[in-house]
């Protein structure tokens, strides 16, 4: 036998209204947590959350008196609320209408100049020509980029400076080579292959 399902919050604040609404009374939270759960099937853990979730939406009343609270709804009072609500919703229908007309007055202005004539597709068209030319143009100017002064100056200048450093790093091979022959007493072929040094190794021109 499957488990029974529980009541929702919805059908619970609707049943405790029910409580209000057909004995036209007021309660204290003792008395709610009473009847509530035996003639509405509200269970008791959850009466005093549902009936304060009624007081903060303005559906219930409540006024403390002494030590104790008192709570009443009349149907007269969820009719206002109603109507209240009502009127909200209306206005921001009535809103939402205004925006809705304003925003097609801005697109209606927006649309002013961009009719489909001949002139202004004749003159689109000119402008994607435009478009397609100057991208082409860009290619071209990427292509000899290498031909400038500035970039070929560039160049040279980063060349001079590598070349200097290949330079210095082959003054330092042959001072370690050098060293070592005197040290070591040995030949050219022995230390080129020992150090992985082409036979060939110079000063670049």
């Amino acid at each position: 036998m499957s488990k029974k399902k529980g009541l929702s919050l919805d059908e619970k604040r609707s049943r405790m209204m029910e409580i209000f609404f057909e004995t036209k009374d007021v309660f204290q939270l003792k008395d709610i947590e009473k009847i509530a759960p035996k003639q509405k099937g509200i269970t008791p853990m959850s009466v005093k959350d549902v009936l304060q979730s009624l007081v903060d939406d303005n559906m219930v009343d409540s006024e403390r008196v002494g030590t104790s609270n008192y709570y009443w709804a009349f149907p007269s009072k969820a009719l206002h609320a109603r109507k209240n609500k009502l009127e909200d919703l209306e206005n921001q229908i009535s809103e939402a209408k205004q925006r809705k007309a304003s925003v097609q007055k801005a697109v209606e202005k927006a649309k002013v100049g961009r009719q489909d004539t001949k002139e202004r597709g004749s003159l689109l068209k000119e402008l994607q020509a435009l478009r397609e030319e100057r991208t082409q143009l860009q290619a071209e100017v990427e292509k000899y980029r290498e031909c400038d002064p500035e970039v070929v100056e560039e160049m040279r200048k980063s060349n001079g400076v590598a070349k200097d450093a290949v330079s210095r790093w082959t003054d330092n091979v042959f001072a370690i080579k050098s060293w070592t022959k005197k040290k070591f007493n040995f030949d050219d072929s022995r230390m080129n292959k020992a150090f992985g040094i082409p036979e060939d190794f110079d000063y670049m021109e």
